[in-house]
């Protein structure tokens, strides 16, 4: 039974390895919300933003492991790299950027007489990380990439 679990977990780390990441990392930010602001917010588990990056954590354990299987060498390995590139620069710059936006047009859209726009809900405004949050969700990726055999 346990030698059959180790054997699933073996052949299928590339998927089970990034999901226990991100979801370690979204159940973290979970309890932080609810530590911090006395509040149960379940949507907090799937919500994007906040401090460390998840994403930025699943691309580069992937990344890490790629490199301990295949080598450096490899071209997965450059794929993956790049991928986690691409991945950890849209975190902090484009989804960043559309938070802002939407910080800016929930406040405009809040003032009395300035718009005729009725909203039904707020946009959601974290959805990027600072610099900082991609490279600490880089780090977690790395060392649980290293230490994942």
């Amino acid at each position: 039974m346990i030698k059959g679990i180790i054997t699933f977990i073996e052949q299928y780390k590339y998927i089970i390895v990034p999901f226990l990441v991100w979801f370690g990392i979204q159940l973290f930010k979970f309890i932080y919300d609810l530590v911090t602001t006395k509040k149960i917010n379940f949507k907090r588990i799937l919500q994007a933003g906040g401090m460390p990056s998840s994403h930025s954590a699943v691309v580069i354990a992937l990344t890490t492991m790629v490199a301990k299987d295949v080598g450096l060498q490899s071209p997965m390995f450059g794929i993956s790299l790049i991928f986690s590139f691409v991945v950890m620069y849209d975190a902090a710059g484009v989804r960043r950027a559309a938070g802002k936006q939407a910080k800016i047009l929930n406040k405009i859209v809040q003032t009395p007489g300035l718009t005729g726009v009725e909203v039904q809900e707020k946009l959601v405004e974290v959805l990027g990380h600072t610099p900082v949050q991609v490279f600490v969700g880089a780090i977690i990726g790395l060392i649980v990439g290293l230490i994942i055999p």
